[in-house]
């Protein structure tokens, strides 16, 4: 009953719960994870990296919260902010999860490499202005 009051505020915090988000999360989860194994096989791993890598993924979400408020105040509920905000998310983080892959050892195709850069560009933010904090996570 928790899980479903907590998955209910989420839902109406984050606009819905469709595929934009839906990848954002996983691409989360997936670079969380990549994160840890190459800090593992590099022997850097680091709690302190990991806890503030963990911190900036949530706070992700208040921003993505804050693109909804900012929807609903200037376009009549249509997701704009929201979309250029998890766009954006979701390009870094799944830029992040090939640059782990290639720390591991797997070998991904540039056209789901180049997909990634897209999602980013349409969040408005360009490989250029990406600041790496995504080491560890």
């Amino acid at each position: 009953a928790v899980l479903s009051v907590l998955a209910t505020i989420s839902n109406s915090f984050l606009g819905g719960w469709d595929v934009a988000i839906q990848t954002l999360w996983f691409a989360m989860i997936v670079d969380y994870g990549t994160g840890v194994l190459a800090a593992i096989k590099h022997k850097k791993l680091n709690s302190d990296v990991m806890f503030w890598g963990g911190v900036r993924k949530l706070l992700c979400f208040v921003v993505i919260y804050m693109a909804v408020l900012l929807d609903n105040l200037m376009s009549d509920g249509a997701p704009v902010f929201r979309s250029l905000a998890i766009y954006s998310y979701a390009g870094r983080e799944g830029l992040s999860v090939i640059e782990n892959m290639g720390l591991l050892g797997v070998w991904m195709p540039s056209k789901i490499k180049g997909i990634f850069e897209q999602l980013q560009e349409k969040g408005g933010e360009s490989n250029d202005n990406k600041s790496d904090n995504n080491s560890g996570n």
